[in-house]
């Protein structure tokens, strides 16, 4: 018996072949609408996408159509196709607004877009456009059972785009491009003022404008300290004890001797 056990996996695997080839070319169209569902219920997406893209034509404007688009969404994304899914489950939910299933795929299409969201460095159009389809969800079903893990995963979402900024900005600064930096920087506190990387995004931005002044030709060095004098006001007045006080509180001191040459002192 144990002998005859690959033998019969064998018959059985050339059979579901045949079966499926078949199921390509036939024009039982009905057969195969119902044998797609059954390959997706077996775990078998591949060919029950295949299937189910043959005949979607040909079910257009029929009862069936919709329950095609929906099967066609969740193939692609049961095989991590996430950008196939995302862009399948968006136009589910513009073809289909009044749908049963029209929530669960305004989900989907923000989860899809979250799960395929790359590393910081990359580029963030994913991350962005999940952001926006978990809003879009939120707007339209604020009372959802998904609400907090839809606001977990958005949070993730913007510390990636809060890292990402980040890592740009501290490029500028290691490289010594200070004016860039500056620019960088402060979008960054802007875009992303709840930030965990807040403290060391102060700290370059409060180094970066002091290096400006002190690298400056004359006529712009007064300007210039005075505006890196106004970032150590901020950063002094927001951590206080910073592990980076020593060396801001050098800086300040520098720039104090400077500004006295020019009769300014501390009121």
């Amino acid at each position: 018996m144990r002998r005859l056990l690959p033998l019969i996996w064998v018959v059985m695997l050339f059979a579901s072949c045949g079966e499926y080839q078949q199921l390509l070319k036939s024009n039982d169209y009905q057969l195969v609408y119902k044998k797609a569902i059954e390959y997706y219920n077996k775990g078998d997406y591949q060919r029950s996408q295949n299937l189910l893209d043959g005949i979607r034509t040909i079910f257009s404007g029929t009862n069936k159509a919709q329950n095609i688009a929906y099967y066609r969404a969740f193939c692609s994304y049961n095989m991590k196709d996430y950008e196939m899914a995302a862009g399948l489950f968006k136009q589910f939910v513009q073809t289909y607004p009044e749908s049963s299933f029209t929530e669960e795929c305004l989900f989907m299409m923000g989860y899809c877009d979250y799960k395929a969201s790359p590393k910081p460095r990359l580029d963030q159009t994913a991350t962005e456009r999940a952001l926006n389809e978990f809003q879009l969800y939120l707007n339209r079903y604020p009372n959802s059972t998904r609400k907090e893990k839809i606001n977990e995963y958005m949070d993730e979402l913007r510390d990636k785009l809060s890292y990402k900024a980040y890592l740009s900005a501290k490029n500028y600064y290691i490289r010594e491009y200070y004016k860039a930096a500056t620019i960088s920087l402060q979008n960054c506190l802007k875009d992303f003022p709840g930030s965990k990387y807040r403290e060391e995004i102060m700290y370059m931005l409060f180094v970066s404008k002091y290096e400006l002044a002190a690298n400056s030709v004359e006529d712009k060095k007064l300007e210039r300290y005075n505006n890196a004098l106004e970032e150590y006001y901020y950063f002094a007045e927001e951590y206080p004890e910073s592990k980076y006080a020593e060396d801001v509180k050098k800086k300040y001191d520098d720039i104090r001797s400077f500004l006295k040459n020019y009769n300014f002192e501390e009121e």
